[in-house]
């Protein structure tokens, strides 16, 4: 058995379950702009030559009950430059889009598989599948087939391509990539995310007021994870296992998040009800992760939520009475990222890992990651730290 040391001298003797699959390694990459949240308004604002003080009031309240205080962005000065048609109301602008999202979509899944497999320490040829999720291109073939011809994988690496599942597809990107690994043994997979709001860009417009709830809480960026079981403990570092998964959507939810591919890009509608359908499932779909381990206190267990929103937070903080520092990674992640959609879990898991290890004896074993998008769909994983 091997015995771990964390970041305070103190020893844990966790391993791994026999046959169940592991995180490896973990990566992330952002584009190169990086706006304040204190910024945000002004720039959007003369982006799209919005002159109505209403829409920027409003985008001012947002942006401070948002909680997030920088965020990354593919947008820039110079696109929009070269692309004004995509500040102007009403024009379809779709193509262009794609020819902008597309590749800065694949760049930033590069970088961060890159990092993820540096860290890995292994030669990225060892890489036997990949898993590829985005709700940002759309092409064929995918940017699951550019991403593995840069990273110089084997031609004959196992792809999957997750299209358009929204917030909850990192965590499904876990599930696929578990059952991958479990069911291939000696297999590594790579599973990346990576997101830009470049297809949602548009100008603020009273009658779609999502829109400015996008501006205010959405940011780009791109993350990776290597998962598998068995790990070879002389040259690979488990820190979280993938224990018990689980997905369900919500009968009759269906509407609450809706979505539609137009001449424009992407267009969102987002219920004002979803917090509250969150916080009214959360409790039972939590207690049938746990139930795969006999666990009952929330309390005892460390929590990888994806922050959708502060108010999503605050619900599912409230519906399962947890204490008030439970929440902190998600926190932190919403605050230096913003919702990053499918990217966002990783970035949340990535503090988990590192406050468990600074924690006598690794902190909490057992901990839930859980994300949530259209459907309304659950996604959740029963994680233990290894």
């Amino acid at each position: 058995m091997m015995l771990k040391t964390n970041g305070n001298g103190a020893s844990s003797d966790r391993t791994a379950t026999l046959g169940k699959a592991t995180v490896l390694a973990i990566g992330k990459a952002f584009p190169k702009q990086l706006i304040p949240q204190e910024h945000l308004v002004e720039g959007y604002i003369r982006d799209t030559n919005c002159h109505d003080l209403v829409v920027k009031e409003k985008l001012e309240r947002l942006c401070k009950t948002t909680t997030v205080k920088t965020r990354y962005t593919v947008m820039s000065k110079e696109i929009l430059d070269s692309h004004p048609e995509l500040a102007t109301e009403g024009t379809p602008t779709i193509r262009q889009k794609l020819e902008i999202a597309n590749p800065a979509v694949v760049e930033m899944a590069l970088e961060a598989s890159i990092a993820c497999i540096k860290e890995w320490g292994r030669p990225a040829q060892d890489i036997t599948h990949i898993v590829y999720v985005s709700s940002s291109e759309i092409r064929l073939p995918g940017g699951d087939l550019y991403l593995s011809a840069e990273l110089g994988l084997r031609p004959d690496v196992g792809r999957v391509m997750l299209y358009f599942l929204g917030c909850y597809g990192g965590v499904t990107g876990l599930r696929v990539a578990k059952d991958i690994a479990e069911n291939n043994p000696g297999s590594r997979v790579l599973l990346t995310t990576s997101e830009t709001t470049i297809l949602g860009f548009r100008p603020p417009n009273k009658d779609r007021p999502y829109d400015l709830v996008g501006a205010a809480l959405f940011g780009d960026g791109a993350a990776a994870v290597v998962i598998g079981s068995n790990p070879d403990l002389s040259r690979e570092s488990p820190f979280m296992e993938l224990n018990y998964a689980v997905q369900q959507f919500l009968p009759g939810t269906h509407n609450v998040i809706d979505g539609c591919l137009t001449e424009e890009g992407i267009n969102f509608k987002l219920g004002r009800d979803l917090p509250h359908k969150i916080e009214d499932n959360i409790e039972e779909f939590c207690k049938k992760l746990m139930s795969k381990e006999g666990l009952k206190d929330y309390n005892e267990l460390f929590w990888a939520v994806h922050p959708g929103g502060p108010a999503i937070l605050n619900r599912v903080e409230n519906a399962l009475k947890l204490t008030g520092d439970k929440l902190n990674c998600s926190r932190r992640a919403l605050m230096d990222y913003g919702n990053v959609s499918s990217n966002t879990i990783f970035y949340v898991m990535e503090y988990m890992r590192d406050e468990l290890k600074n924690k006598e004896n690794g902190g909490e074993e057992w901990g839930l990651a859980l994300a949530f998008g259209p459907g309304i769909t659950f996604e959740g994983i029963l994680l233990r730290s290894l």
